[in-house]
C-alpha cells in the first residue's frame, strides 16, 4: 500500500471518531418525563408557572434560584438553578432549560429565556444564563 492511502485511511478514521464523539456528547430536547427516564443532559422547553413561588434570597445564598415550570407537554416540575436569578425572569415568554433530573427536581445548568422585545412587539429577545461552577 502507498503511504498516501494509509494516511488517507487514518484521516478518515479520525474524522469518524470526531463525528461520533460529537454526536454522543450533544444533548437532546425532551420533557420532564423524558428527564426522569434518562440520566443524560436534556433541553426542556416550557413556561414559568407564575402562580407558584420563586425562591431567590441573595442575602442568604446568591447562587440558588428555584421556580416551577410547565413543560410543553403540560407537566409541572420544580427547577433548581445554581446561579443568580436572571433579570426580568417573570416577563419571559418561553424558557429553555439545560440540565438533568435529580430526585423530584430538575437541576438546570443553563437557562435560556425568550422575552418580548422592548423595541418591537413582534420580535422575541433571547438571553442565556449559565450556572455557577461549584468548587468544594
Amino acid at each position: 500500500m502507498k503511504k498516501s492511502s494509509i494516511i488517507g485511511m487514518v484521516i478518515i478514521a479520525i474524522a469518524i471518531g470526531v463525528i461520533i464523539s460529537t454526536y454522543t456528547d450533544s444533548s437532546t430536547y425532551g420533557s420532564f418525563d423524558d428527564a426522569q427516564k434518562t440520566k443524560k443532559e436534556l433541553h426542556v422547553v416550557g413556561k414559568l408557572n407564575k402562580s407558584k413561588v420563586m425562591v431567590y434570597d441573595p442575602q442568604k445564598d446568591a447562587n440558588y434560584f428555584s421556580f416551577y415550570m410547565i413543560d410543553n407537554k403540560g407537566k409541572e416540575c420544580k427547577v433548581e438553578f445554581t446561579g443568580t436569578k436572571p433579570q426580568d425572569f417573570e416577563k419571559s415568554e418561553q424558557i429553555v432549560l439545560t440540565g438533568e433530573m435529580e430526585g423530584n427536581a430538575f437541576h438546570a445548568d443553563k437557562i435560556l429565556m425568550k422575552c418580548p422585545s422592548k423595541y418591537t412587539q413582534d420580535k422575541l429577545e433571547t438571553t442565556e444564563y449559565k450556572a455557577q461552577d461549584k468548587k468544594s
